[in-house]
């Protein structure tokens, strides 16, 4: 059936009484729509559960709502009534719910029991916990070498699952750690180890009250991140600029009516967020900066010939950073030409960029996936950093870095050992505490793995939550390497097309969620701690019943599968998994900046974990903070694109009924697309160009040179505003086209940003 397809209106806000509605229909949805509500006033509390969705900060001073639109679909997603128990699957064969949505999978509701799926009948039927343990750490056990086996994680699992697992996994002998974060802000943390000497930001929420200006790169906050949206506006409204480069024009970041302010919304009030809105096209953030720098070193040279003081921050220059002069040269080199061909902007734009930088004292610079989803996205960070570092915007209240992560603890898990290439520190003080000799060499990252499971090298797949067939590139290839395994197992609390995929034996293990009370056998209720994208760690404590009595904690899970593996001689499992406080003790141990880890995040709003970098002391190996050099691209997708003629570059984004590969919803209310996904956003004068108008169905097809056919059928078209040459739809339907060989250098995250497609009439298919 056809749904319509609207135009959003132009003149209305982010949030407002639109966010209330979905709210309301969201906990309705769930058909538990009081203990949702009830759960909500718990949310990022600090007698309360962090919220599963994104990893935005939560104030120090706290507030009666710490929640938005989004938690809200997270909650009543994980709090609903509507259950998956065995006689599901008795009804329905594997095979049958491989056509199913991802949206159906995940609207049947919570699993409630432990299945294993029987190849002869192609069901999932209920097993016993102890016998799926025993089977698990009987397969591990008979693969030829540890590095057979992939340990997979999802950056909603805690910090207490994310350590044990990476214990299990590591004395049972591999580094193999493929992480959710290898495909999106890989190359923020490989780009900023390598500038600052950490790969995390530098900023803590309270920055944002002190900035003068705020450049927001590459992110929508209205969907991914709504909280966000409050502490910009805020910014906006007692004076900040808010500087904006995104290639798709977002209602968020234009204008937004908090709807926790009963008086803006008595009075249908909103308030302006960006003061400048930027559109370059998709992967030309490295070149934008380069002009703002240009421009910055132009305003430099002006002020010095006039006698005035230099326009840099020459003391922060000379005692703390490095490779300046060398940057300058790089920069002086390169055309505003190449600048304006790149970013697709105009001088004059960047210029008042540039000015709105110099301007400002206190600078911040935040960004997302749209950064870090292209070849160069590790380049691109470094010349932001670079652009931040010539005025000393790093190390002092109101100024610094802050990428802003997507899952709740997915900087979390990487901070306590979710590594495949761990610090030899890590290791070493595994070994000290444990008695191991603990494995060294390099494992795979998601790129790896993949490519391991389809050439036979890897023949097991542990996921610890997540939905790997769906978050990946080339669908159906990951599809191919999943059902190549000898074992599967996927630890999760609905059903997604990552459990469809099973291999010769495969498990289906359901956890309790966030929301959920988790008690020990003493009756005690246990809390978990996780990360956000500011370093403050936060305890974590369910509220509601869950949803099934046969449901077990991710920790207790991990720690069945390990005993079953490796035994429980160096490490006992089962008195970690009843007591967490033993993991946060074996945590402050082992991993620096966790001392009196139990007693701290027992604090309200919890602590923060030492940045050194933000207090200017760079853990570099020069000890400074390090500008980069590195030549703009040879050649952008878009400008590719525009030379082989009837191409376009296609990015990949969420709806704003989505996060992540979950899908709450049919509706972008923010974009206008009620009720399908099967969308295609282009500019209106492209469309004219094909000769199409606004809802005609095309085919996608992909034109990487790699010799695999991709395509995505019968996508309905939608006018946006947006660059020309650039088309932009929902993930994962198109991850389809995204090729597993196409990724970013040095980070190896895939290109979700920057693919290369045509158009066709589903009658050209012929």
């Amino acid at each position: 059936m056809d749904h319509p397809v609207a135009s959003p209106k132009r003149s209305s806000a982010a949030g407002g009484w639109g966010a209330l509605k979905s709210c309301g229909k969201h906990l309705l949805s769930s058909r538990a729509p009081l203990s949702g509500a009830r759960a909500m006033l718990k949310a990022n509390q600090p007698d309360g559960f962090d919220c599963p969705g994104c990893a935005w900060g939560d104030p120090a001073h706290g507030s009666s709502f710490e929640f938005c639109e989004n938690g809200v679909k997270a909650v009543s997603w994980e709090a609903t009534d509507k259950r998956t128990p065995p006689k599901f699957f008795a009804k329905h064969t594997v095979s049958e719910l491989r056509g199913w949505t991802d949206y159906a999978l995940e609207g049947e509701g919570r699993l409630t029991h432990p299945m294993r799926y029987d190849a002869g009948s192609d069901r999932y039927l209920p097993v016993s916990w102890d016998d799926a343990f025993a089977e698990i750490g009987a397969t591990l056990r008979g693969l030829d070498s540890p590095y057979r086996a992939e340990f997979y994680t999802s950056g909603r699992a805690s910090n207490e699952a994310a350590y044990i697992y990476q214990l299990f996994a590591r004395l049972y002998g591999t580094n193999n750690f493929p992480d959710c974060s290898n495909m999106c802000h890989e190359a923020s943390g490989i780009a900023l180890q390598a500038a600052i000497g950490i790969g995390k930001g530098t900023v803590l929420l309270e920055d944002f009250e002190k900035a003068d200006a705020i450049f927001v790169v590459g992110q929508n906050p209205g969907t991914n991140h709504p909280r966000m949206l409050g502490d910009l506006r805020k910014a906006a409204t007692r004076g900040a600029r808010v500087v904006v480069f995104n290639p798709v024009r977002e209602r968020g970041l234009e204008r937004f009516a908090d709807p926790q302010n009963t008086v803006e919304m008595l009075r249908g009030a909103s308030a302006p967020v960006a003061s400048h809105y930027y559109q370059p096209r998709p992967g030309g953030d490295m070149a934008a900066f380069r002009g703002i720098a240009k421009a910055v070193f132009a305003a430099d040279d002006a002020a010095r010939a006039a006698g005035r003081p230099s326009v840099l921050d020459r003391a922060f220059l000379s005692h703390h950073a490095e490779g300046h002069e060398v940057y300058r040269a790089v920069v002086e080199a390169t055309s505003w030409e190449a600048i304006e061909d790149q970013s697709g902007l105009s001088r004059a734009d960047i210029e008042v960029a540039a000015d709105v930088y110099l301007g400002a004292d206190k600078v911040i610079c935040t960004w997302a996936m749209g950064v870090t989803q292209h070849k160069h996205s590790v380049a691109t960070i470094r010349e932001m950093t670079n652009v931040m570092l010539l005025r000393g915007n790093i190390g002092r209240p109101g100024a610094g870095l802050c990428p802003v992560r997507g899952h709740s603890n997915v900087q979390g898990d990487r901070t306590v050992g979710i590594n495949e290439k761990p610090p030899a520190a890590l290791l070493d003080a595994l070994e000290r505490e444990i008695g191991f000799v603990a494995p060294r060499k390099h494992g795979h990252n998601v790129i790896g793995a993949i490519g391991a499971m389809l050439d036979g090298s890897s023949k097991a797949f542990i996921g610890l939550g997540g939905n790997f067939a769906r978050a990946t590139p080339d669908t159906a290839l990951v599809a191919k390497a999943l059902a190549s395994c000898e074992l599967t197992v996927h630890i999760a609390t609905k059903l997604n097309h990552s459990h469809l995929v099973p291999g010769r034996v495969a498990y289906l293990l359901p956890c309790i969620g966030r929301t959920e009370i988790d008690r020990n056998s003493k009756g005690k209720i246990q809390i978990v701690t996780v990360e956000d994208s500011m370093s403050m760690v936060h305890g974590s404590g369910g509220i509601n019943k869950p949803a099934s009595p046969e449901l077990r904690s991710e920790i207790a899970i991990i720690a069945g599968m390990a005993a079953a593996t490796v035994g429980s001689d160096k490490v006992d499992w089962a008195a970690l998994a009843d007591d967490y406080d033993g993991i946060r003790a074996l945590i402050e141990r082992t991993i620096p900046g966790f001392a009196g880890y139990n007693a701290r995040v027992r604090r309200p709003r919890g602590f923060m974990l030492r940045n050194l970098a933000a207090e200017r002391n760079f853990e570099t190996v020069n000890g400074k903070a390090n500008f980069s050099a590195d030549a703009l691209p040879e050649a952008t997708e878009h400008q590719q694109a525009r030379a082989m003629g009837d191409t376009f570059v296609l990015q990949t984004f969420r709806s704003h009924d989505q996060y992540n590969t979950t899908v709450y919803g049919l509706d972008d209310r923010y974009r206008g697309v009620y009720g399908e996904r099967q969308v295609l956003f282009a500019h209106p004068d492209d469309l004219a160009e094909i000769r199409a108008v606004a809802g005609d169905r095309v085919d996608i097809v992909g034109t990487h040179d790699d010799g695999v056919v991709r395509v995505a059928e019968g996508f309905r078209l939608v006018p946006f505003d947006m660059p020309r040459g650039s088309l932009a739809g929902y993930y994962p339907e198109l991850n389809v086209l995204v090729p597993l060989s196409s990724f970013g250098k040095e980070s190896d995250t895939p290109t979700s940003k920057s693919v290369m497609v045509s158009i066709r009439r589903p009658a050209q298919a012929a």
